[in-house]
């Protein structure tokens, strides 16, 4: 089980979304102290006094995202048993978050295959669904596959949040197709993919 999610005070958090906005922006790991107090709005020493060290804030940026996203979902999931419809619920949150904080999904469609930091982002949350569903029999894929399953899963998930990202798609019609085609191919027979890809979506509960 992941340790809970870091609660970062009000100055880390301003820090801290202002690291992944000029990270996504620049494409680059690295950036400037000045340049991210200025993006924060705060002092040179206000950084300083809130980063351990600022040559791995890309890594703790990204650790941070990671254990936020999946403690939500975990929150989420409560009660959930099914490996599908936690699969289904989880995959329409990712896409509906990109509508909802564009800075977030630009992150993550940027540095999501490209960084090793980031594969726990996927490790954590489809990775583990996907031998749950496995093991409960649920998913008709073999066990040789998962790799590439999982590749597959999270290439689509980022295909459609980029599609709403760059305005292609809505993201309620992304996330329950993204939803629907992942299902289908992990073997959920059409029609119940499609039922479950366009249930109620709970919401994402905030964090503590």
């Amino acid at each position: 089980m992941r340790p809970p999610a870091e609660r970062l005070n009000p100055a880390r958090q301003r820090i801290y979304a202002a690291a992944l906005r000029l990270f996504a922006e620049k494409g680059a790991t690295q950036i400037g102290v000045s340049e991210l107090a200025a993006a924060a709005g705060v002092a040179r020493g206000t950084i300083y006094n809130n980063l351990n060290d600022a040559d791995v804030l890309f890594e703790e940026v990204a650790r941070q995202l990671i254990d936020e996203m999946t403690e939500r979902l975990m929150q989420c999931f409560a009660g959930m048993e099914d490996p599908a419809v936690r699969m289904a619920i989880g995959v329409r949150h990712y896409v509906r978050r990109t509508h909802e904080e564009p800075d977030w999904a630009r992150f993550i469609t940027r540095f999501a295959f490209s960084n090793r930091a980031m594969q726990g982002l996927w490790l954590a949350g489809p990775g583990e669904n996907l031998g749950q569903g496995l093991a409960a029999g649920r998913y008709r894929v073999a066990e040789s596959q998962l790799r590439i399953v999982l590749g597959m899963v999270t290439g689509g998930v980022i295909t459609a949040m980029a599609t709403v990202l760059d305005g292609e798609a809505v993201w309620r019609k992304a996330g329950s197709d993204c939803a629907e085609l992942v299902l289908v191919a992990l073997g959920i027979e059409p029609d119940e993919a499609r039922q479950l890809a366009s249930m109620e979506l709970p919401p994402l509960p905030a964090l503590a």
